[in-house]
């Protein structure tokens, strides 16, 4: 026995119901802040999520030279160095669990005339990084990683970065992002072409920002060179925090739940177009837009849900989205498909495994293949047990939304890190009607 680690309890019963706001979103506040530091002048920031992931990125881009005001309730000031302003950190950058701060700050300090060390957590030090190392490397940047392309990244900088044309083979927003942002500091154009859409939050920031790119068809390019302007970013609520009280609300009889303001940007909402694919009632209110992005209210009601087989072109639309959509699927009648999403394996967590193996413990039919899962679900399927979240705070989550309606209580190991995307999940959850209470443990 070290340490204490938390632990869920979810009792079945109760609905969904009222009205809540979810936090902000994670990629967008990510980006707020790097393009903020980047910006001549001052960003106001306000929906910023105050969770540890978006506060390592807040840290990293305060140890080189950046000055952020936190002024409360997600309002953070930050006061843009330019382009060239920032300075070499004292130290190494942690940035503890955060994939995205890992993969997108990689690329902002390829072009940097200073060398800098980025490290994590252990779950990021086993992540791959080579999908951003090798297009970077290209463009001439210096990067060390280990001998299996993961963290700790050493950038030594100082070197002259040329655009490239590069045609992702896997589609990520996280690399796309990286190379857009060294394509700040390259010489001529950078160009992207991505194999299928993901999220489009950097390309619209920028644009906000005041710095010119053009998309054609699927490719993105921009010029070395230009200048960030200071700006106001309104950071929606987070869809990916939504998608658990989507599911939740769809399941549990008597549900009716509105969640307001949350960003429904075209390249996020496959968990939406799966959920009604599968018989979900949700309904988009006021829709409008705020800071160039997509922003609606979303009413959710239950519904009974039915297997399917998940349509390809939805995949990497609601990639972050799966572990809630496996539970959605576990109580839906029937069979559920997903193929070509092998990108869950190497998330915060196995998340095809892990989920499979959660699922089973739990007495649902989950069968995990090498790109995806089959699930065997309908009424009655998921008993309750004791689940490993493997500090995954997605996984952590999904299982809790799936106690609603479990025939006995779910338990959920080790869940401190969904503080990482979503501070305040219990208190919400509990809020809005699920039977969830967290405590401490013991870490064996």
């Amino acid at each position: 026995m070290h340490s204490s680690e938390l632990i869920f309890h979810v009792r079945p019963g109760g609905h969904m119901s009222g009205r809540i706001r979810v936090p902000g979103d994670k990629s967008i506040s990510h980006r707020a802040i790097m393009l903020g530091a980047l910006a001549d002048g001052v960003t106001e920031v306000s929906g910023f999520l105050e969770g540890a992931d978006c506060l390592a990125t807040l840290a990293a881009m305060r140890a080189l030279g950046v000055g952020i005001e936190t002024l409360g309730q997600g309002h953070v000031r930050v006061h843009g160095v330019g382009v060239d302003g920032l300075k070499p950190a004292a130290a190494a950058l942690d940035l503890g669990n955060s994939g995205t701060s890992m993969r997108l700050m990689t690329g902002l300090l390829a072009g940097q005339a200073f060398a800098s060390t980025l490290v994590g957590d252990a779950s990021l030090s086993r992540r791959p990084m080579r999908r951003v190392t090798e297009p970077l490397r290209t463009m001439g940047a210096e990067i060390d990683t280990t001998a299996d392309g993961t963290p700790p990244m050493r950038i030594q900088g100082g070197g002259a970065l040329s655009g490239i044309d590069y045609d992702m083979p896997v589609a990520s927003a996280q690399v796309k992002s990286a190379l857009l942002l060294a394509g700040l500091y390259a010489s001529g154009e950078t160009c992207v072409r991505e194999p299928a859409p993901t999220r489009d939050h950097t390309e619209r920031m920028l644009a906000g920002f005041g710095y010119a790119l053009s998309r054609t068809g699927d490719r993105i390019c921009l010029r070395g060179g230009g200048r960030l302007r200071g700006t106001r970013v309104d950071v929606p609520a987070d869809i990916s925090s939504a998608a658990f009280f989507l599911v939740a609300a769809s399941l549990a009889p008597g549900s009716d739940l509105t969640l307001e303001h949350v960003g429904v940007n075209p390249t996020r909402t496959g968990v939406i177009d799966i959920l009604r694919h599968m018989g979900a009632d949700i309904e988009l209110l006021a829709a409008r837009e705020v800071g160039g992005e997509p922003v609606a209210d979303l009413r959710v009601r239950h519904a009974p849900l039915r297997g399917v087989a998940i349509p390809d072109a939805l995949v990497p639309l609601a990639i972050d989205e799966f572990p809630a959509i496996f539970v959605a699927a576990a109580y839906a009648e029937g069979r559920t498909t997903l193929t070509g999403a092998a990108e869950l394996r190497v998330k915060e967590s196995d998340r095809i495994q892990v989920m499979a193996d959660g699922l089973q413990a739990c007495g649902v039919t989950a069968v995990p293949t090498a790109d995806g899962i089959v699930i065997e679900g309908g009424a009655g399927r998921l008993r309750g047990g004791t689940v490993n979240s493997h500090g995954d705070h997605r996984i952590a989550m999904a299982f809790a939304v799936a106690g609603q309606c479990a025939q006995s209580p779910v338990i959920i190991q080790d869940c401190a890190n969904v503080n990482t995307s979503f501070p305040g999940f219990v208190e919400l959850a509990a809020q809005a009607g699920l039977d969830i209470e967290a405590a401490a443990g013991v870490d064996t």
